[in-house]
């Protein structure tokens, strides 16, 4: 399941989570992002349980992107123990999510 986040929620889904946290920022009108949105849909289905998986659309949380430097779409972060552990930028492959996800579980 994917969370959608606003800045109201962001502290307890993202910082105070007690698992890691894959974090899509998109936009709706972002080709390479609505590329990557199956992707990350199939991440979450394959890591349930294990990581929460949560969506930002810049559009709607401009502080929230401007406070983790996104600078680019698709930008997806992972997040563990609140703290920033990894970042990929563009439309990335299953196996690169999954390969940076594995190194946090």
């Amino acid at each position: 399941m994917e969370i959608n986040l606003t800045k109201t929620t962001y502290d307890g889904e993202v910082i105070k989570s007690e698992v890691p946290v894959l974090v899509d920022f998109w936009a709706p009108w972002c080709g390479p992002c609505r590329m990557v949105g199956p992707v990350i849909e199939q991440i979450a289905k394959e890591y349930d349980g294990q990581i929460k998986v949560c969506k930002v659309n810049v559009d709607e949380e401009g502080e929230l992107a401007a406070a983790n430097g996104i600078v680019s779409i698709p930008t997806v972060i992972l997040f563990d123990k609140g703290k920033q552990v990894g970042k990929l930028v563009g439309a990335r492959s299953f196996d690169d999510y999954a390969d940076l996800i594995e190194k946090f579980i």
